[in-house]
């Protein structure tokens, strides 16, 4: 019997929407068809095409490569359509977005260059271009010609506030479209959207027990080593991944950390402990630049770093909420407790403001252990 080529379509979830993953054996042919499909997307991110989510869009899908006689799999949204009913209903607008046209695709095109010419990180090209296209397609949906200030703050109201989406996207948004602004020599008056201010949350910090329990839980080595470096060197996950074996300076005991958050340049810890363990992992997957490669000398990426720690946390039984973000928290938090100077924390973390490292002395144990509690005088 002839293999035919079978199209998996797999929901993808970004920034609290909802796309739809096409999935598929690689084949230059399938690809190419693939790419031809209207608001088809390549995402770096999730190594996968994606495309808009709404109603009829697997349909669309279903009828598009039928027409190859291609089997199409689309079980995964069996049970995903009840999941998003609520947030559709409560927000209809993100699912009626129409799809940019060619014109705005090509400026979209341009717009990235231009951004990476500024030399702004690739997440940050990436979230730019994306909330700017979704500001054009809102545009596109209520039919305005001209971008007005008050064109800006619908979009604001209906996408952002009332999709209840984090303050943090929404001061992504207001960058996004203002750096396009810039890159169009677009003038818009009384263009004063006021960034709101952040929630002041304290981080989540994990016990030195927990910390040791993640480590204890898990048994692949390439995953103990990289939540132990992230860890024990205080490193952002995207720090991490883009290390090379040539950056780790085993003789002074110290990690150089290049063009990390800001294009700042900068040196870490290394542990002494964890490097039989570094050096064991090198010897055993012998790396060739990157010190983390996922498959075919490709580098690993973020989604599958999330999911080594969330499986981990599972093993460990801890069910406290924890990110790989929460390991340099804690990181952090432990060296302040010990009794490390705070000038020195905030080196080693790579922070420009000592008052975003001060942070972490509102979760330190350490000075709350002096203070009597009244209830024990009753």
């Amino acid at each position: 019997m002839e293999n035919k080529t079978l199209i998996t379509l797999k929901p993808l979830w970004h920034n609290q929407i909802l796309y739809v993953a096409v999935h598929f054996r690689y084949d230059e042919n399938v690809k190419n068809y693939v790419k031809a499909f209207p608001d088809i997307k390549w995402s770096k991110t999730y190594k996968t095409f994606y495309t808009s989510h709404y109603k009829e869009r697997i349909n669309e899908l279903f009828t598009y490569f039928r027409k190859q006689g291609w089997y199409v799999n689309y079980n995964a949204f069996k049970t995903v359509q009840k999941q998003v009913q609520k947030p559709v209903l409560r927000n209809p607008i993100i699912n009626k977005l129409p799809v940019l046209i060619d014109e705005q695709k090509n400026q979209m095109k341009q717009f990235t260059k231009w951004l990476e010419q500024k030399r702004f990180s690739k997440n940050t090209v990436n979230t730019y271009v994306e909330v700017t296209a979704l500001f054009l397609r809102y545009i596109n949906l209520k039919r305005i010609d001209t971008i007005t200030s008050r064109s800006i703050e619908q979009f604001n109201y209906d996408f952002i506030f009332n999709a209840k989406k984090s303050i943090s996207y929404q001061n992504q948004c207001i960058s996004g479209i203002k750096h396009y602004f810039d890159f169009k020599n677009i003038t818009v008056e009384t263009f004063e959207i006021k960034r709101p201010n952040k929630d002041k949350k304290l981080p989540n910090v994990l016990s030195k027990e927990e910390v040791k329990a993640i480590f204890d839980a898990t048994k692949n080595l390439k995953h103990k080593t990289l939540l132990s470096l992230v860890y024990s060197a205080g490193l952002r996950i995207g720090e991490a991944l883009n290390l090379k074996i040539n950056d780790i300076d085993f003789e002074r005991g110290l990690i150089h950390i290049k063009a990390a958050k800001g294009k700042k340049d900068r040196y870490t810890l290394l542990s002494h402990g964890i490097i039989p363990l570094l050096q064991t992992y090198i010897n055993h997957y012998k790396p060739k630049i990157l010190l983390f490669e996922g498959r075919f000398d490709k580098p690993y990426t973020q989604v599958s770093a999330r999911q080594v720690l969330k499986k981990s946390l599972l093993l460990a039984g801890i069910k406290k909420y924890a990110t790989l973000h929460t390991l340099r928290h804690s990181f952090a938090t432990h060296l302040l407790e010990s009794g490390t100077d705070i000038r020195y924390i905030q080196e080693l973390l790579g922070h420009n403001d000592p008052k975003t490292t001060m942070i972490y002395t509102h979760v330190s144990t350490t000075s709350l252990k002096d203070i009597r509690n009244p209830f024990d005088n009753l």
